[in-house]
């Protein structure tokens, strides 16, 4: 069977759940997580350990909350407050959870389905997503972690241009795929903005509901987004559904003939919003 799995963000007990609940078996199944793993809860070591242990059987996608794991190991950035990333850093073998980090993808299409932790700016198609990803996937993969990292942050260009060089374009994809929600109708990103689909800002709009998308007749699964609330559609999967703030950890089966099953956890209040 094959799983995709909204926002864990350092949340063990509901991932073990999960796993006892469809009774998962890492030579039948496969489980696909759409980012942030690690962060705000309280067991993100657990979680990448049981995740790590599932092997070949688990793809799990890099979301801003991993990404900022990464900056603050390399000195790129400082913990903040409320982060929970410390038994990860202070771990005697750190630079193992760490490398088996950043080998994780930004952008995965399988099983007709295009899953990125936040979203698609609308001037790409599926095989763009997944090309761009994967440029910057071989950077952060690379020797130069430190160097790179620094050039993620800030959030110009906020449109997508084919002929953005070099950190730029870097920067923009990383955006689109780790922080996006809102979009204007040219593909101008917003960032400021964290409510749910009625509060987009003047000019903006959620990023799948821009006119002409290049990703409307694709399948789209994301995280991200725990304001939005849950999405289940045919052709787009919201799945964050605030499992770190006391909500549920939800999961889709994807089942033989293109039907789907929907699977909660519920969490307890892991940490207040804020």
């Amino acid at each position: 069977m094959i799983y995709i799995v909204g926002d864990l963000q350092g949340c063990g007990d509901p991932l073990d759940r999960l796993l006892q609940t469809v009774d998962f078996s890492p030579s039948r199944d496969h489980l696909y997580v759409l980012g942030d793993l690690v962060n705000r809860g309280p067991d993100s070591l657990g979680v990448l350990r049981r995740l790590r242990g599932l092997g070949a059987a688990a793809t799990c996608l890099l979301g801003n909350h991993d990404l900022h794991l990464l900056a603050v190991s390399q000195g790129v950035r400082k913990l903040h407050k409320g982060d929970t990333v410390g038994p990860i850093l202070d771990a005697p073998d750190r630079e193992a959870w760490l490398d088996w980090l950043r080998q994780r993808p930004l952008a995965v299409h399988a099983h007709g389905w295009l899953m990125v932790h936040a979203g698609v700016v609308p001037q790409w198609d599926v095989a763009q997503t997944v090309a761009l990803a994967g440029e910057v996937q071989a950077l952060l993969r690379g020797p130069d972690l430190a160097s790179f990292l620094p050039q993620m942050y800030g959030n110009e260009p906020a449109r997508w241009d084919d002929a953005l060089q070099g950190a730029d374009r870097w920067r923009c994809v990383i955006n689109s795929l780790t922080r996006l929600r809102f979009c204007a109708a040219d593909g101008t990103m917003e960032f400021a903005t964290k409510e749910g689909a009625g509060g987009s800002p003047e000019g903006y709009m959620p990023w799948f509901e821009v006119p002409g998308r290049r990703t409307a007749s694709a399948s789209v699964a994301f995280g991200h987004w725990s304001t939005l609330g849950l999405i289940n559609r045919d052709d787009l999967l919201a799945l964050d559904t605030g499992c770190v703030w006391g909500g549920h950890l939800t999961a889709v089966r994807l089942l033989e003939g293109g039907g789907r099953e929907l699977i909660q956890i519920p969490c307890p209040q892991a940490q207040k919003p804020g």
